[in-house]
């Protein structure tokens, strides 16, 4: 059995100071709002908390699937990598970027640059950037595929981008590992399905990315950025494949979205009879430590896994 646990939007803080300068940009509007919001209810005692329960849990990898930061301002990048440092290994450690962490124009090459251990593929040595993605990495019989939707978008915006190169080569390493026999989960931060997230949020390409998965086949994926846990499935090759998402992994209590959860994934099995079992835990109270929410079982019967999220 192979276990992997899965956080998302992290939003990392306190905010490191701020000039003038750097404010003016779609900045100020991401500053207005973490000063009227997200201050109140984003909290590191949350992620510590949420971190030792999951480092109790064992898991054998960990899947970051963006929002480390959140103006990505030099000082936050720099911070996050030091974060991520306390985490694990980059062997052990994979990373997707979020919208945050491309914030503005140029953050998303510093955030590759900054976090390239952690989003590099197996044997790859070349320098981490947008055409890197997706990248992939083998653990045991499970193969992880980093797809980036991050780019700078216009103020109030937040959506994300999947376009035709990376389409492209997600499908060519989809037929790859299903040629070993690999189980295959991909790693995005926007939700791939429609009706996740508000319109200003969605991902460009939904279509797309879901053309290349029914068409290349996946058994998972895990993505970000709606700060609920979730459950959808995309109709894939012989099967349905689910996508799940997960609460913010800095989210305090008395926010209008769930407090901090982390999914823990266990997989066993082999090619054509994967077992999959999906337990979120999280914060249920202000001086409580986490406890398991939900436990499901994801397998090849999808009407099944529905009944499951219903009770």
């Amino acid at each position: 059995m192979f276990r992997l646990a899965h956080i998302s939007d992290i939003h990392l803080g306190p905010l490191p100071g701020v000039t003038y300068r750097e404010l003016a940009s779609k900045r100020v509007v991401g500053y207005v709002n973490w000063q009227r919001n997200r201050r109140r209810h984003m909290h590191d005692a949350v992620i510590d908390t949420l971190l030792a329960d999951m480092k109790a849990s064992a898991p054998d990898h960990l899947a970051v699937t963006g929002d480390l930061v959140n103006l990505a301002l030099d000082g936050e990048i720099e911070m996050a990598r030091h974060w991520l440092e306390t985490l694990g290994s980059p062997h052990d450690v994979s990373v997707v970027p979020g919208n945050h962490d491309a914030y503005v124009p140029g953050a998303f090459d510093k955030s590759c640059r900054s976090w390239a251990a952690w989003m590099t593929g197996d044997d790859v040595n070349t320098p981490v950037d947008r055409h890197s993605f997706p990248y992939l990495r083998v653990r045991d019989n499970i193969a992880l595929i980093g797809v980036s939707t991050a780019r700078a978008t216009a103020p109030f915006m937040a959506n994300g981008f999947f376009r035709e190169g990376q389409a492209q080569r997600l499908g060519r390493m989809l037929d790859a590992t299903a040629e070993r026999g690999l189980f295959r989960v991909i790693m995005i931060h926007h939700p791939p399905v429609r009706g996740a997230v508000s319109q200003y949020k969605r991902l460009f390409g939904i279509a797309l990315f879901q053309k290349i998965v029914r068409r290349h086949g996946a058994e998972l994926i895990l993505h970000g950025h709606s700060h609920d846990p979730s459950l959808f499935f995309i109709g894939g090759r012989g099967a349905k494949i689910p996508a799940v998402g997960v609460a913010a992994a800095g989210q305090g209590l008395g926010g209008r979205h769930p407090a901090a959860q982390y999914n823990l994934i266990d997989v066993d099995g082999d090619k054509g009879n994967w077992r999959i079992r999906l337990t979120r835990r999280g914060l249920t109270g202000p001086a409580l430590p986490p406890s398991e929410l939900q436990v499901l079982e994801l397998g090849a019967d999808a009407e099944a896994s529905r009944q499951l999220v219903r009770s």
